[in-house]
């Protein structure tokens, strides 16, 4: 894995440059701003917009060994719905979490759509 470029106040487009993460259900994109997150080798980070489509959700929690900071940047953001996408607490922006490596988080859903900023990293102190 390349380490992080040097990125000096770069234009986002946020129209074009989505793609669903491995793993995740139809109307969840994101967009990869900075990355050199090495899931096989617990190092790095990555600095990513996760966009959750108007109706979409999620059936099951994450779970993932790294840290995870998401902050709801704007719409509404709906956690622990069912497998139906029903029920499930919600956070309208602004709204931040912070959550150490092994938290069952989730499943998601938004109403009206949100995107997130997220950031995933490994305590490499802990290597």
């Amino acid at each position: 894995m390349k380490p992080k470029q040097h990125l000096e106040f770069v234009k986002v487009d946020l129209n074009t440059g989505w793609e669903r993460p491995p793993g995740y259900p139809p109307g969840f994109y994101q967009k990869i701003l900075a990355s050199d997150l090495d899931e096989t080798g617990k190092k790095g980070s990555r600095t990513r917009l996760l966009k959750i489509e108007p109706g979409a959700f999620s059936t099951v929690p994450f779970v993932h060994d790294h840290w995870e900071e998401v902050y709801v940047v704007q719409g509404d953001l709906i956690v622990g719905n069912d497998a139906q996408g029903a029920g499930g607490e919600p956070f309208a922006a602004p709204t931040y979490a912070c959550r150490p490596p092994g938290v069952h988080h989730g499943p998601f859903k938004s109403e009206r759509g949100c995107m997130l900023f997220e950031i995933h990293y490994y305590d490499e102190s802990k290597t």
